[in-house]
């Protein structure tokens, strides 16, 4: 049987990790590879930038916009669903309720298949330089993301643990996307082995 026809009908790849691991770079790819459209959290998110900035920033007005940003990334992914598309969404997924949401999604949907790919860095060292050149490059989107390893813990202490949450029976991929020996493209074809499983 042809991979492709096997796998399901229509899917949500939902990426999920830490800022500076890896999954949009992964994510970019895998949307490349599987030929349907990439829906990035940071896309909205980065759009933001005016209104916050013509307004006092402070925690509550981060977490508005932040939610904000989520509640468009929901409806650009029903939108996709509707027209009987796949999904790849790049997002942190650190939050069980954002995870709940996906999950409802795909049941509205009879024949989509929720899928998580997350993305685990164990090595500490890598994770930690590709954060911080992130920062020092300036890269779009930095106003709101970690630039350095005391942002990235500041946040880890944070969310105390709450991001490994249990997914139940929604298949999960772990890849660790910080392993310099390994290609993404490498990481590529495991996703897409996986996804074939997950048809079956």
């Amino acid at each position: 049987m042809d991979p492709e026809e096997a796998r399901p009908q229509r899917f949500i790849l939902a990426m999920k990790g830490h800022p500076g691991s890896g999954k949009t770079t992964l994510a970019r790819f895998l949307a490349a590879s599987l030929g349907c459209p990439l829906i990035d959290k940071d896309d909205v998110r980065d759009s933001t930038f005016t209104i916050e900035s013509q307004l006092e920033s402070n925690a509550t007005i981060q977490k508005l916009l932040n939610e904000l940003s989520y509640q468009v990334l929901w409806r650009m992914v029903k939108t996709q669903l509707s027209l009987g598309l796949s999904v790849v969404i790049d997002s942190p997924l650190s939050h069980r309720a954002h995870f709940d949401r996906l999950v409802n999604l795909a049941k509205s949907f009879p024949g989509t298949q929720l899928v998580v790919v997350e993305c685990e860095p164990k090595n500490e060292g890598e994770w930690r330089r590709r954060l911080e050149n992130r920062g020092k490059n300036g890269c779009d989107g930095s106003w709101h993301k970690p630039s350095t390893w005391q942002d990235m813990e500041r946040l880890l202490e944070g969310y105390n643990g709450r991001t490994n949450y249990d997914v139940g029976e929604v298949p999960k991929l772990v890849l660790d996307t910080t392993a310099i020996d390994v290609k993404v493209t490498e990481h590529v074809e495991v996703v897409l082995r996986f996804l074939d499983a997950c048809a079956h």
